[in-house]
């Protein structure tokens, strides 16, 4: 199994945290050896030992790099310094919206972070780069949501947008899918089984499908078809008795007649109401 160095970094921070060599080498099917190899870079010999460092201070050391990383491309993109005017900076620091933390965005030109939500809340409306960059955002994520069969949310589709370069926060992604109407299929999927899951009706009948007479107990299902690239959904009610379908609907959505959404659940003949 081909891990990348982020993986390996973690598994080597549970070992410097006590974890076991071998629980850890079994849990991720690699070989000891390996990962003796990984550990070495980050082992401290005695000559250095005043120099040694926890492994949450170590974790803490690469997240200041990272952020001071952050502010120096913040820097590189605007065009003006700490010591410009506010209101330039301001505007620098606008067009960068989205791509990094507001805090990074805040740190990196000395601006207090309210006073840059609020030219942002006051000025987006207005501000043309911004609406732009939005435009582009959405397009791109539409694209990648369309060429994943519109199964990536928002955290792996920001994920294939910084592979391919642009810098962007999942909590923009998020934003712009909701206001597209883009939904992952699969959550969906997840949340029809839950609701059906609740809306689960009694089974009267215990597997006894014997039925001695006609019209005592009636049986129903819901299923659908394709027809001109529309789904269309039909409900069947069937005489146990006599196997003959009594009556049947067919509808565009599955909000069908209530009286056959009551049978859809092998209910006995006895136990239904007429409307």
């Amino acid at each position: 199994m081909k891990l990348s160095k982020e993986e390996k970094y973690q598994l080597v921070l549970r070992y410097l945290n006590g974890e076991s060599a071998t629980d850890i080498c079994l849990e991720a099917g690699i070989a000891r050896s390996t990962f003796y190899d990984w550990i070495r870079p980050y082992k401290v010999d005695e000559a250095d030992s005043e120099y040694a460092v926890s492994a949450s201070e170590f974790a803490k050391m690469k997240q200041y790099i990272t952020k001071l990383e952050q502010k120096i491309e913040v820097l590189q993109k605007v065009n003006c310094t700490a010591s410009t005017p506010l209101k330039e900076k301001l505007h620098e620091l606008a067009l960068l919206y989205g791509q990094y933390s507001v805090h990074t965005l805040c740190e990196a030109l000395n601006v207090d972070r309210g006073t840059y939500y609020n030219h942002i809340f006051r000025s987006k409306k207005d501000n043309n780069s911004y609406q732009f960059r939005r435009n582009q955002l959405s397009e791109l994520i539409r694209q990648v949501y369309e060429e994943n069969d519109q199964i990536y949310g928002a955290k792996k589709i920001r994920a294939v947008l910084s592979e391919r370069g642009v810098a962007v926060s999942d909590k923009m992604v998020a934003k712009l899918m909701q206001e597209m109407n883009l939904h992952s299929i699969r959550n969906y999927v997840k949340q029809d089984y839950l609701q059906f899951k609740e809306k689960k009706k009694t089974d009267h009948l215990k597997m006894r499908f014997s039925v001695h007479a006609p019209n005592q107990v009636w049986v129903s299902d819901v299923t659908y078809f394709k027809h001109e690239s529309r789904f269309q959904y039909i409900c069947a009610i069937i005489d146990l008795y006599s196997r003959k379908v009594v009556a049947h609907k067919i509808s565009q959505n599955t909000a069908l007649s209530s009286s056959q959404l009551r049978l859809s659940r092998l209910t006995p003949l006895a136990d239904l109401k007429p409307d």
